[in-house]
């Protein structure tokens, strides 16, 4: 991190006061360090390219949650799509999705074998490919930020494979998880503008939604600091140039006309209860998952899990660091992942490779 400004170090100083009177008055005797959790890649990004955890106080760890879409989806939807793709259907997909392994290949792999995998960067270049290959099927994929494009393309003809998930449901797991115990969340930005702030009400933890900038992140570790003082569970709205109360209501609209929610499997978390979003009978014609249920139930048949020794699910619990894992940096890189996290740029482990000590 760049030398701090007055703010910076104003803010730090915040920190490390109220971080040892509640070292002193309430984690002294049982010697826990406090834990926070930020739940977004793009703040994961920022704690890292900024240096934050090491301007942080001892007593102060903050870890990086399932934040990352690409991270968290299960390995079995992965096998479908890799399984589809070398039926012969054609098959599109975000950039770091095409290179998130499966048990046997990656998405990208199979195209390396002769399957019809196309790299998109939104859903109209997906529609633009329909036009060619009538019988694409877009690999609909992360939180509510991007479920409102899938909806619109659904609805404008495009076949889906949804592996969309709404995160609220995430957060409650990690707060049931014995585990760990967080003290404190730093809410997503880029989904709070869209769901909102009252949603978050009902964990009785403090949070603080935040902007993604060295003072944002470090501002709302303070405001963290400031509830747990005040032994107060509040959701603070720190980053009201984008988030209001009420979202965006046009989102929601279009994601509830679409979809309709049911249980997910989460990489690292495992089956979480109302996470998922399916694509409704009404549009059952683009829903990939309906079109080929025939193929995709042999193909689940086929399906063998192999343990790779990666730790990637222990990783988006807080369970772990990135450098714990014993493939990290060794034989898992970004060019040569070995596991989701350190497919995307998001991903815990591939900002540690490229922001942390063992950067190359």
């Amino acid at each position: 991190m760049k030398a701090s400004s007055p703010k910076k170090s104003k803010i730090i100083g915040e920190i490390e006061k109220k971080a040892a009177l509640l070292g002193l008055s309430r984690l002294g005797e049982a010697g826990r360090s406090l834990r926070f959790m930020e739940l977004c890649g793009t703040h994961s990004q920022a704690v890292a390219r900024y240096g934050i955890k090491g301007l942080l106080p001892k007593n102060v760890k903050l870890l990086s949650g399932p934040g990352c879409p690409v991270c968290v989806t299960d390995q079995e939807d992965v096998d479908i799509l890799v399984g589809l793709a070398l039926s012969g259907v054609p098959i599109a997909a975000y950039g770091d999705a095409i290179n998130v392994p499966g048990n046997k290949l990656s998405l990208d792999q199979a195209r390396q074998q002769g399957a019809q995998v196309f790299t998109v960067y939104d859903v109209m270049q997906a529609l633009a490919l329909k036009k060619k290959y009538p019988k694409l099927v877009f690999w609909g994929l992360g939180f509510e930020t991007t479920t409102p494009m899938t909806a619109w393309a659904i609805k404008n003809g495009l076949t889906v494979f949804s592996s969309h998930k709404i995160f609220p449901p995430a957060m409650a797991a990690l707060l049931k998880n014995k585990e760990i115990k967080i003290d404190g969340f730093i809410d997503p930005g880029h989904v709070s503008a869209i769901i909102g702030t009252e949603v978050y009400k009902k964990f009785k933890v403090p949070q603080v939604i935040a902007g993604f900038g060295a003072e944002d992140v470090l501002n709302a570790i303070d405001k963290l600091l400031d509830q747990l003082i005040r032994k107060e569970y509040l959701v603070e709205n720190e980053y009201g140039r984008v988030v209001r109360r009420q979202g965006n209501r046009k989102a929601q609209k279009i994601i509830v006309e679409v979809f309709e929610i049911g249980d997910a499997k989460w990489r690292g978390l495992g089956m979480i209860k109302k996470s998922g979003l399916k694509i409704k009978k009404k549009y059952r014609s683009q829903d990939a998952s309906w079109v080929y249920r025939q193929a995709i139930k042999k193909i689940r048949q086929t399906i063998k899990h192999r343990p790779t020794g990666c730790r990637c699910g222990l990783v988006l619990q807080g369970v772990i660091e990135s450098t714990e894992c014993p493939l990290f940096a060794k034989v898992c890189t970004p060019e040569n992942p070995k596991g989701a996290c350190m497919v995307s740029v998001e991903g815990s482990c591939n900002v540690e490779y490229r922001y942390g000590k063992n950067k190359r």
